[in-house]
């Protein structure tokens, strides 16, 4: 199998194999809102709706979406096929519903782990048309400018990430060589020496899965195992204090390729691929207070291989792809979705 499709998703045609082999798991729900799926409870959040915004410029899969100072910025990313890269960067301000280009990033990649410390984005490994990128690169909005920081101790694609009392942690993904060995590492990043570190390594390793950060906790979610050949619907939690992992109530829909963001405390999980090779719409809730998932409005047009954000207390979904077949057409959709 060619490399460049290893590019989000884990060798994605691997969750159509699993599936044709009987590889079990708990489909997208089809009922309302309301129902309440296995392995979740519901809680009284608000089923919340959803508004579609200005498209952006540039349709992308596998791309960066980070809010910052109000604006969100969409980074990175790759074309049909991945045989297309970018380094482009667009930002998006919600007051008047329009986007501006900024100044490109040095290295084009997809499939990057990220995270936002001091007002500043940094965009970590990826893939692109050479073996798997372990290149970091700053970003200061302010100067629009872009810097080379630290390499990553392992080039890898498809980690997840987090930002805990300014440390980012990347957690899983895969290398880009044949099928991609899953990973379990975290790595932690520290900007102001400019030096990575280790923690305790995830339980379950995984790639393209989610990662988000409550109270100083680090939640690992979903994901795919080329191993197993599955799609994941396991949820683990890091305690940097104790530098220990905790498994949590697992999301009542199995999915890789997905985006999370935190408002007021949930975590959404919003699009991604199913067990059967089917894009998903469907969005989920988790409350970390009670380690409890609920299905919530879902997202307007089903799509993996996402990017989310939260800006001013909306969670954006940021392009993606709603059909197999290389990434299909890569989407320049964004859609809203506010809580409350």
């Amino acid at each position: 199998m060619s490399r460049r499709l290893s590019v989000v998703c884990g060798i994605i045609v691997f969750a159509f194999t699993s599936a044709a082999a009987g590889c079990s798991g708990i489909s997208n729900p089809t009922s309302s809102p309301h129902t309440i799926a296995a392995g979740s409870q519901y809680s009284p959040l608000s089923l919340g709706t959803w508004t579609t915004k200005a498209p952006m410029p540039t349709a992308r899969v596998s791309l960066i979406a980070a809010g910052i100072n109000g604006l969100l910025y969409a980074v990175g990313g790759a074309g049909k096929c991945c045989t297309t890269f970018y380094k482009t960067v667009e930002a998006y301000d919600p007051a008047t519903n329009s986007w501006t280009t900024k100044t490109p990033m040095h290295t084009a990649r997809a499939g990057a782990a990220y995270g936002v410390i001091n007002g500043k984005l940094y965009a970590v490994g990826g893939d692109a048309i050479n073996p798997c990128i372990g290149s970091v690169e700053a970003y200061d909005p302010v100067r629009d400018k872009w810097t080379y920081k630290a390499p990553m101790p392992k080039a890898r694609q498809g980690s997840g990430s987090g930002v805990i009392n300014g440390v980012l942690y990347v957690v899983g993904g895969a290398n880009c060589h044949g099928a991609g060995r899953n990973r379990y590492e975290v790595e932690t990043y520290d900007p102001v020496t400019d030096t990575w570190g280790k923690a305790a390594g995830m339980p379950s390793a995984r790639l393209d899965l989610a990662a988000s950060v409550v109270n100083g906790i680090l939640y690992a979610i979903g994901g795919f195992n080329t191993d197993s050949g599955g799609v994941l619907n396991t949820v683990e939690a890091y305690n940097p204090v104790t530098n220990a992992w905790t498994a949590k109530a697992p999301m009542p829909t199995p999915r890789c390729c997905l985006g999370v963001g935190v408002i007021n405390g949930i975590i959404y999980a919003v699009g991604g691929l199913d067990n059967n090779g089917m894009p998903l719409g469907t969005v989920e809730a988790y409350d970390p207070a009670t380690d409890t998932w609920t299905t919530v409005a879902p997202m307007p047009t089903a799509r993996y291989a996402l990017a989310a954000s939260v800006v001013m207390r909306k969670l954006y979904a940021v392009g993606g792809c709603n059909s197999f077949g290389c990434f299909g057409s890569p989407l320049n959709v964004i859609e809203s979705f506010n809580p409350r």
